[in-house]
């Protein structure tokens, strides 16, 4: 019965009185980027923007994004939740409601959101709800959390498509993207950030579907 009811809450959202309280201050999180040494927190440069991709574990999805050219720079973090300031122990245990995400700031005069979104919906599942392959809660939902109005258009009209593209592969499943306007964003401590530069050999599990989104 234990077992059953700590996999439930690893699946279910909390509420505002279930939630783990968190902390006033950050947490402390590393200063500059671990391959390009650009500054995570910023300042960046002007005319940058930002969008958060949550797709399962973040140390692959990371390194995805840190090599597309126009990426100014990325990191991991916590989002989508209601526990202020929370650690990686506290957001395993479910009950802080965030989902495992990466910061990508980006140049738009050199990359595209489109162009990020495609990686985004083909470089993992989302059509898994409360998972991502074998990593089972709600930290390792499929979301996307935007800066703005045009970001959250062309975010839906990116499930839209995608959606359609598994239709004509009869996949059969519905994508259950979290879409919204982006909340609290909270660094990951600094032994997630850029993991996979760190530690090379380290695990990712990004699986797709092997559909192509037509967009971007």
């Amino acid at each position: 019965m234990f077992l059953i009811d700590m996999f439930n809450k690893k699946t279910i959202l909390p509420d505002a009185e279930t939630a783990l309280p968190g902390r006033a201050e950050a947490i402390p999180t590393a200063a500059a980027h671990f391959v390009s040494g650009r500054p995570l927190k910023g300042p960046y440069p002007d005319g940058m923007k930002k969008v958060l991709f949550g797709m399962g574990c973040f140390w692959g999805a990371e390194r995805l994004f840190w090599q597309i050219p126009g990426v100014y720079v990325t990191a991991v973090g916590y989002a989508g939740g209601l526990t202020p300031n929370p650690t990686y122990q506290e957001t395993t245990t479910g009950l802080t409601g965030h989902a495992e995400v990466v910061l990508v700031v980006y140049d738009p005069e050199k990359v595209s959101l489109a162009r990020l979104l495609k990686t985004f919906f083909e470089e993992h599942d989302p059509t898994q709800g409360m998972r991502q392959g074998n990593d089972i809660g709600t930290t390792y939902r499929s979301a996307v959390y935007v800066f703005d109005e045009g970001q959250l258009a062309e975010a839906n009209a990116a499930r839209n498509a995608f959606k359609r593209a598994l239709n004509a592969f009869n996949h059969g499943r519905e994508i259950t993207t979290e879409i919204a306007m982006a909340g609290p964003f909270y660094y990951a401590e600094d032994y997630h950030q850029q993991y996979l530069a760190k530690n090379p050999d380290g695990y990712c599990g990004l699986r797709g579907t092997g559909v192509s989104c037509p967009i971007g």
